[in-house]
């Protein structure tokens, strides 16, 4: 069976930035280029349009702005169950979410 795939939220980068944000919880705009395997400048792109519409939300730490999904969006709830379905058959973003490190390295600490 093949599973074709649709863009719901206007593009495919916006359509596997949320699908990422989704697992990740939250990430910056050079790791959801890492993952997603797309050019920084898309992925910029796709952030501002999607905080702009009000689906997700970015705070700042340090120089860095985080992105997560919008708790305050209207329909959060239904936008997270939505996404998890989508996410279903896409083991290949799942695969690359799932190795990413996810803590700062020991200080000192090569490699």
């Amino acid at each position: 069976m093949v599973i074709k795939s649709s863009n719901p939220f206007g593009s495919r980068t916006r359509n596997r930035t949320l699908l990422a944000l989704r697992l990740l919880e939250e990430s910056h705009a050079r790791e959801l280029s890492r993952v997603l395997q797309c050019s920084l400048q898309g992925v910029q792109g796709a952030l501002r349009s999607l905080e702009r519409d009000g689906l997700i939300a970015a705070r700042s730490v340090g120089r860095t702005r985080l992105f997560r999904l919008d708790p305050r969006y209207f329909a959060a709830r239904e936008l997270a169950t939505f996404l998890a379905r989508l996410l279903e058959p896409d083991d290949q973003l799942r695969r690359a979410t799932s190795g990413l490190r996810r803590r700062p390295r020991r200080a000192g600490k090569r490699g």
